[in-house]
């Protein structure tokens, strides 16, 4: 089938979509949806088959959905209606929810369903559930309805008021209010809801120190307590509160702009680094450690679950000490966990943002990312295993590459590409991992296409070197088994001999130096050059600046010919697909 995926912002829920669909076989193109004219013109181009929105903030056009069928992604189980479905899912704590496939009408998200599939909760963040749980059932469920659709005997379910598949109700928009947290009352357990059920966006707005804030990032201290609402330790770039009954960990905040017309913006950053004069005489404390390191015999696992993946100069400098640690313990094979949501993103952009000059912060976070990448690189007294359960994207791709394996988790999505980011060239040797891997030319259409990537594709061109069972709840310890196997193989010694040699081989025909120093004079224009593009770009993305076009590269529509535009007022109308979940 032609698909056009009619989104807001090509999202993780949009980009994991425009993967399963197109290795399942169908034509797909996106247009983000800027204004209706903009949409329904996409749709003459591309005359879709179907068009399916993953992700949007605003009706589709009337015009749109009265002529094509339209399916909308819900993030709620059947019957659920409004634009705060996963919010409400977390602050009631549901056991269970799921994601609808319901058909754009002319009342919000009341169309037929086509497909539904639901999961059990975790006590997690929105943002978590969103890039995991849902994702999985989302793609579940678009593929089953558009089963339904091309076997063109299916009849959807018209929802009606007492049925028995109806399970949902309407809620309203969860406002600040609903998430208000009253220190001296709330237990654990509800600070966490709340904090969680605004993570990603909008944040749960409270104070610190006397200072309005958004809270995010939220986890369980455990055996700490103090006065309910007062800083009571700090570690690990967090800051931990006291609640009624124990203590919970806020790891970001965002402070309000202070003037209300918001001309002064400002950045979720770690809590420790906002209040940096506030708490620097609070007791420091364990308990939210991003970097963790544990054995098994002759396996070693370091972990780092870094806030969204983004990786700060002091993070890879963090990150390189644990290795270095590692590298003295006397295993045989040595495991780069990441985290559970994503491996890494790369260079931290917030970080960047925030600082005095972001082109010097810049150029330190791409030393500190290619230091870290070159120790992995030059490893050669044992095997290093990328796993890979999240995500990765830019450097983070090609941090992983400069293991000996990459293992990858079905259903993860890889962006193995700099150049959305206002035509940045990448550095972490990528020039070095990434043809000795895919070949030259793979490599130079890889870095061009600026497409997301399935494991399924990765395996076939070898970015992949072995695929992780999707959503399995002990995928850590399959991992941990699996390398475990490795380690003990008999030819386990011969291969890491054979990596000594060919690291010695790859040495003396160029050095990885050259390599680095190559990449960086091109990052160097990047970051101080007279083009501004990759300032912009960054700036555009931290802010969730919308865009004001969508890429050809994913508008195939667009780059095929010619784009004529419908004549007359563009249509609008109710439909089923007002949704407000971050883009994550």
């Amino acid at each position: 089938m032609r698909i056009l995926l009619l989104t807001h912002s090509f999202n993780s829920l949009a980009q994991r979509l425009y993967v399963d669909l197109r290795e399942c076989g169908h034509e797909v193109s996106v247009e983000l949806d800027i204004n209706d004219t903009v949409s329904r013109d996409a749709v003459a181009l591309f005359d879709p088959h179907l068009v399916l929105a993953p992700f949007l903030k605003r009706p589709i056009p009337a015009a749109i959905w009265q002529r094509r069928l339209c399916l909308v992604v819900h993030p709620g189980i059947i019957g659920d209606r409004g634009p705060s479905a996963l919010d409400w899912a977390v602050l009631e704590a549901q056991r269970a929810w799921g994601v609808t496939v319901i058909q754009a009408e002319g009342e919000m998200d009341a169309g037929a369903v086509w497909a539904a599939a639901d999961f059990p909760m975790r006590a997690a963040s929105k943002s978590s559930l969103y890039r995991r749980e849902v994702s999985d059932a989302a793609s579940e469920a678009v593929l089953r309805a558009i089963a339904r659709v091309e076997s063109g005997g299916y009849t959807p379910l018209v929802l009606r008021a007492g049925d028995p598949q109806v399970s949902g109700r309407e809620r309203p928009a969860c406002r600040p209010s609903d998430r208000r947290i009253d220190w001296q009352q709330d237990d654990t357990e509800t600070v966490l809801r709340k904090i969680r059920s605004a993570d990603g966006s909008p944040g749960v707005v409270d104070a610190m120190f006397a200072r309005p804030v958004r809270l995010f990032d939220a986890h369980p201290a455990d055996g700490y307590s103090g006065a309910p609402g007062s800083v009571i330790a700090r570690g690990g770039g967090a800051l931990m509160r006291a609640t009624c009954d124990g203590a919970v960990w806020i790891g970001h905040v965002r402070v309000e702009p202070g003037d209300v017309g918001g001309a002064r913006r400002t950045l979720k950053l770690p809590a420790e680094m906002v209040f940096a004069e506030e708490c620097a005489r609070l007791p420091r404390a364990s308990g939210y450690e991003p970097i963790r390191y544990r054995e098994r015999g002759p396996v070693g696992l370091l972990e780092f679950d870094f806030y969204n993946g983004a990786m700060s100069a002091e993070q890879c400098q963090a990150l390189r000490a644990a290795y270095a640690l590692a590298l003295r313990r006397p295993t045989r094979v040595l495991v780069l966990g990441g985290g559970a949501d994503y491996w890494s993103n790369g260079i931290h952009l917030g970080m960047i943002e925030a600082a005095d000059s972001p082109a010097e912060e810049s150029w330190r976070n791409i030393n500190a990312m290619d230091d870290l990448t070159r120790d992995i690189v030059t490893t050669t007294d044992r095997l290093v295993i990328a796993a890979l359960r999240g995500g990765a994207g830019a450097g983070g791709v090609f941090l992983a590459l400069a293991a000996d394996e990459v293992w990858a988790a079905c259903g993860i999505v890889l962006n193995p590409h700099y150049k959305d980011m206002g035509n940045l060239y990448g550095s972490e040797y990528w020039t070095y991992l990434l043809p000795r891997r895919v070949g030259a030319d793979r490599a130079a259409r890889l870095m061009e296409r600026r497409l997301p990537m399935g494991v399924n594709e990765a395996h076939r061109v070898g970015l992949v070197d072995r695929m992780l069972p999707a959503g399995e709840p002990q995928l850590l310890e399959t991992i941990l088994a699996w390398a475990y196997e490795l380690a003990h193989d008999p030819l386990c010694a011969a291969r890491i001999a054979a990596k000594q040699r060919r690291r010695a081989a790859d040495e003396s025909s160029k050095a990885l130096a050259q390599y680095r120093s190559e990449e960086l004079e091109r990052m160097y224009r990047n970051f101080y050059g007279f083009d501004p593009s990759y300032h912009v770009a960054r700036y555009n993305f931290i802010y969730r600046v919308p865009k004001s076009r969508t890429p050809l590269h994913l508008a195939r529509h667009r780059a095929q010919g010619a784009m004529p535009l419908e004549s007359g007022a563009a249509a609008s109308g109710g439909s089923g697909q007002h949704q407000e979940i971050p883009h994550v």
